[in-house]
Order: structure tokens, then sequence, then C-alpha cells
């Protein structure tokens, strides 16, 4: 029976969040709106509508809400295409290593798909992927299971036969809602993971064989 390992984009596979902050701040900016660093960390693994809705408040429109998504996010990838991803430590070399493995892989993000597409291209790992879940493809952001559930469900693999890598709390507790294991990546709030670590670099050669035998 198949295996799958579900990859979170942004702070798992790759250290995106100065590129993000910057993004967000100047977008933010430019509308009368002022972010602090401390703001924007407390948003890590959630969607733009409801990192937007929490900054602006209730009144915002979704048009509104949409229209400055999409201007940050055009800004953030700009920033990547000029100045290139940053991958994590450890992270492409487990892509490739589970795959040659033949494990099934997907990155289940929280970011917009073009984002996903453009990070992914740029790291160089595109052919070791059998699909990508982005914003688009689910009504319900983390920690919502369902970005999870729909990448499990495309590489056709069962709930519990999935490993979830995640670096944000909402992450995990997406993980545990859909009924898969996981893997916390920093160094807090990540306590419900079934395993946790501070790097990529430091996983056990037979961590994801551990959490799913074969």
């Amino acid at each position: 029976m198949s295996r799958a390992v579900l990859w979170d984009l942004d702070g798992t596979l790759v250290d995106s969040a100065e590129q993000h902050y910057r993004s967000w701040r100047e977008t933010l900016g430019s509308c009368g709106v002022a972010i602090t660093r401390q703001d924007f960390l407390g948003t890590f693994g959630q969607r733009n509508d409801s990192i937007l809705a929490g900054w602006l408040g209730p009144d915002v429109s979704p048009e509104r809400i949409r229209e400055i998504g999409e201007v940050k996010e055009a800004l953030y990838r700009e920033l990547v295409t000029a100045e290139g991803p940053h991958p994590l430590p450890g992270a492409a070399e487990w892509v490739r290593r589970l795959d040659e493995s033949g494990w099934r892989q997907a990155v289940a993000s929280s970011a917009p798909r073009r984002n996903v597409e453009v990070a992914v291209e740029a790291l160089g790992l595109a052919r070791h992927f059998s699909a990508l879940v982005a914003a688009e493809d689910v009504r319900k952001g983390k920690p919502a299971p369902e970005v999870f559930l729909t990448a499990a469900s495309l590489l056709r693999t069962p709930e519990r036969r999935a490993v979830v890598v995640e670096d944000a709390a909402v992450g995990i507790e997406a993980a545990r809602r859909a009924g898969m294991a996981s893997i916390g990546v920093g160094v807090s709030g990540l306590d419900a993971a079934d395993i946790v670590i501070p790097s990529l670099l430091d996983l056990a050669d037979d961590a994801f064989d551990r959490l799913v035998p074969l």
C-alpha cells in the first residue's frame, strides 16, 4: 500500500519569512496600515483571507481582501524571482531521498497556487511532487484538515498512510484532524506533533518509516 509525505511550503521547505514580511509591510503600508514583525509572525500557516480579516477588521469586504492579497502576492513573487528562494537545511535532500525510496509526495500549502509553483520550480524539486495543493483548492484553510485530505486523495493514499511535515501549530492541528502522523519542524508551538525537531537536519534516518511502516 502506498505511503505519502505531505509537505507544507513556507517555513518547512523554504525560508520565505523575510520575503513575506517585506511584501506584507509594503503592501499594507501603501494602504495606510502598519504591521509589526510580531503581527506577521502570529499569522504563520494561515490563508490571506484569514490574515487580512484579522488585520483590517470585520468590516473589510471580500473584494478588498482579494485585491490587497493579490498585490501582496505579486510583490512576493517578484522578490522570490529577484532573490531566489531560500531552501531550508535538509529539505531538498529529504525530498529526493523519499522519492528514491518510493514515497509519494505533495506540497499542501495555504499559499496561492502561483506562489507554490514558483517556489517548487525555483527549488528544482517539481519532478519529485505528484501533486500541489494550494489555497485555491480548498474552502477552509488550516487548522481545518481539508488541504491534507485533498493532497492524500490526489496521491491515492489513505490518511493513516500519510505523514505531514509542518512548521506551524495550525498545520499540526490540521494533520491531527485529518488522522495523519506529523513531524513538526521548529522550536515552539509544535508539541502536538508525533516528532518535533529544530531542523530537518536533525531528523533520524528512519523517522518516516517509524511513523508509517511498510
